[in-house]
């Protein structure tokens, strides 16, 4: 077998999940030429949060990165429903991760690399990206993690 995504994520023991349906009244991704835009994504698994709360206070920096990994993997759900094949990504271009933390708490870079270290990892050359890491005081159901993609496709 060649050198996929689908084959690296194997290797990782990782199985892309469904999709998840948007919760209010948002579509899941946009498409604008060939940039493909994911809403915001969060750290569920099997259609439930793998951790609430704040960085900081109710969640450590390596419980926020494992939650800044299962987003990814769900913008990979969401870039394969859009696609059909995750080869068709030509880069990931940028993502952006808001981490629901404490007013003292100023790890959430470290937060944001549980999801750059798995799409580098994932993607390969193509997962090198720009990225903002940004402190906010609540997301959405509690999640302590939520990121959002911006991926040029072939």
């Amino acid at each position: 077998m060649s050198d996929t995504i689908q084959k690296r994520l194997a290797d990782l023991g990782v199985t892309i999940p469904a999709a998840a349906a948007p919760a209010a009244n948002y579509v899941p991704f946009a498409q604008s030429g060939n940039l493909l835009l994911t809403a915001g994504q969060l750290p569920l698994v099997d259609g439930k949060l793998i951790s609430t709360g704040l960085l900081g206070r109710d969640v450590d920096t390596e419980a926020g990165k494992a939650a800044a990994r299962a987003c990814a993997i769900n913008i990979l759900a969401q870039i394969q429903a859009a696609t059909g094949d995750l080869e068709k990504i030509a880069r990931l271009v940028k993502i952006t991760v808001f981490v629901a933390s404490s007013p003292d708490f100023t790890e959430q870079h470290l937060v944001a690399n549980g999801a750059s270290d798995f799409l580098a990892e994932v993607l390969g050359e193509r997962g090198k990206h720009a990225r903002s890491a940004v402190g906010v005081a609540v997301l959405p159901l509690n999640a302590p993690v939520e990121i959002e993609a911006i991926v040029e496709l072939k």
